[in-house]
Order: structure tokens, then sequence, then C-alpha cells
């Protein structure tokens, strides 16, 4: 006698909900895929049909979660995730414990400030306040940077615990972004010896030429695990190397601030 019972396939788990599946599944992809992909592309890389697919990436359109570029026609994560889940302590999150001293750095150096996070093997930046100069940096919330050749990617992988870091650093390319970019494993991680040893990191112009980033880190609960990383980013003429050392040591301040703001929380 065949059972009327239904069955579980192996893919799925007891209660499972298949376009909620997919739904999650679209969003892991694309959060692992830096220039976002294609309709086709999804429907090829998770084996759903198109029309799933299509109707799927039509709601997390309307509902914000995507974005659609109008010449690539690929899909792409838009900063509206980063409200749901950004690191949070005792209900505030990292960007409401932060958004006062990034004011206070970007009065006290004129230049835009950013707060980002480690997101897998890249940074995520996750808020910002503009600099008050005409010519100044600013981004999109949630734009994604490599861990190799900015300050603030530098720094939390610096910050890593070692065999993580390593893990890391087996996985990531380094390309060549500019002639002081960095390029070897072995260069990159003497960098991170450096970085946790003065306690910032700076970016010489190694992610974009003519513009330098200088970072600190922010410690969680226990204060030794780093949660983040907030820096100032501006036109090298207006942050040369020579003052460094000056925005290294606010910048490290600041991030000491939001770290004692998040142990007050334990």
């Amino acid at each position: 006698m065949i059972s009327s019972l239904s069955t579980v396939t192996e893919s799925e788990s007891p209660g499972s909900v298949p376009a909620l599946d997919r739904s999650l599944d679209i969003l892991e992809l694309l959060s692992d895929t830096a220039k976002g992909l294609t309709l086709s592309g999804l429907s090829q890389q998770l084996g759903v049909p198109k029309n799933a697919v299509f109707r799927i990436t039509q709601t997390l359109l309307a509902r914000g979660y995507l974005t659609r570029d109008s010449e690539t026609m690929a899909f792409q994560l838009t900063a509206k995730l980063l409200k749901l889940a950004p690191p949070r302590w005792n209900g505030a999150s990292l960007p409401e414990l932060a958004r006062e001293t990034m004011l206070a750095l970007r009065d006290s150096t004129r230049e835009t400030v950013q707060l980002g996070v480690l997101s897998g093997l890249e940074g995520t930046i996750i808020d910002q306040v503009e600099g008050l100069e005409p010519l100044r940096i600013a981004v999109d919330l949630g734009l994604r940077f490599k861990l190799h050749n900015n300050a603030p990617g530098k720094l939390l992988l610096a910050y890593l615990p070692a065999e993580e870091r390593e893990a890391i650093l087996s996985q990531i390319e380094l390309p060549q972004t500019t002639s002081r970019t960095i390029t070897t494993q072995s260069e990159l991680s003497a960098e991170c010896e450096r970085i946790v040893a003065q306690g910032y990191a700076v970016d010489h112009a190694e992610a974009d030429e003519g513009i330098h980033c200088i970072a600190g880190p922010i410690f969680g609960m226990d204060g030794r695990s780093v949660v983040g990383a907030i820096w100032i980013s501006g036109p090298a003429k207006r942050s040369p190397k020579s003052r460094f050392r000056e925005f290294g040591g606010q910048v490290k301040a600041a991030g000491n601030h939001v770290s004692q703001l998040i142990r007050k929380l334990g």
C-alpha cells in the first residue's frame, strides 16, 4: 500500500517554505557577488527556474532589498538589509552608538567619516557622515570593500585571531589597484602586525589614487575582539602622510570612545 503521508526531500527540512528558502538563497548569493547577477545568472547558479527567480526578485525590488542596473540588468543588494541586522548590544545598534562620535570626528577633521564591519571576505560600509569641505568623499551605504588595499579593510583583517586571519589570507586575491597596493601575503601579514602595534591603519592611496584613509578599531564587550572600524576618507592633499599620526590618534580615540559605550551596555 502506498502511504498517504508526504515525504521531505533531502534539500528540504520539515516545515520549510520553498519560496522563502529560494529568497534567502538569492540574497546570500548576491551578498557574495560584488558586481551582482542577472536573472539568468541567478537561475543558473541556483538551479531554479527563471519564472520563480523573476517573481522573487520582483518582490525584493518592490520592497527595496534589491536594485537592478539599467544597463547590465544585474541585481544587487541595497543598504536596506543593513538596517535589519547591524551589530547590536541590548537593542542598540553600532551605527546608533557611533553616530555622535562620528559627527564629532567629522567636525574636528572636516573629512567624511565612515563606519564598517567585516562581511565574509570583504568589509561593508554601514554608516557615513559626509565631510564639510566642498570636495569630499561620499559612497553608497552597503558598499563592499576589499581587505588588502584600504585602511578599514586592513584593520578588520589585522585584528582577527591569527588562525582566522590566515584562513582569510589564503582565500582572498590581492589585485594591484595603484602602485602602492600590497600584493603579497607576506607584506599584508607584516602590515597587519604594524597596525595592531600602532592601534590604527592607514591607506596611502592604495585603493584609489589621490585618496587617503585612516582607520581605528571598535572593540566589543570583551574589549579584545574588533566589531567594526571607524575611519576618515579624504583627498591626499588634505591628509598627507605627514598627518597620518595626528589623524591616527583621532580615529583611535574615536574608536575607543565607541568601544566604551558598548562595554557600558554589558
